[in-house]
């Protein structure tokens, strides 16, 4: 099977797992598969309500970066999750310290 048919049978696979847990918990388990792991490790979803989801970015660098692909990135969320995504809305991590 090539990569590609393999990798689209894995996000299935991981869509009807999640069908149990509640929308934003979905899209937090699908977030690191929708955008890859370098992503993943530099921004978490921190909300979902009515079709947006809020992803909480570390830094500027990567904020911009996920900007740019937010269409893409809120088309494979939902179609891993299975949650209805109208838009995904990035923000910078506040630092408290």
């Amino acid at each position: 099977m090539p990569l590609e048919g393999m990798r689209d049978m894995l996000r299935g696979s991981l869509g009807r797992s999640l069908q149990a847990l509640q929308a934003e918990d979905r899209l937090s388990a699908a977030w690191p598969v929708a955008c890859g792991k370098a992503m993943a490790e530099r921004g978490q979803v921190v909300g979902f309500e009515n079709g947006v989801v809020r992803v909480e970015v570390e830094d500027g660098v990567w904020l911009r970066q996920m900007i740019s692909t937010r269409h893409l990135l809120a088309r494979e969320l939902a179609r891993i999750s299975g949650v209805s995504v109208s838009e995904i809305h990035f923000e910078r991590k506040r630092n408290y310290k």
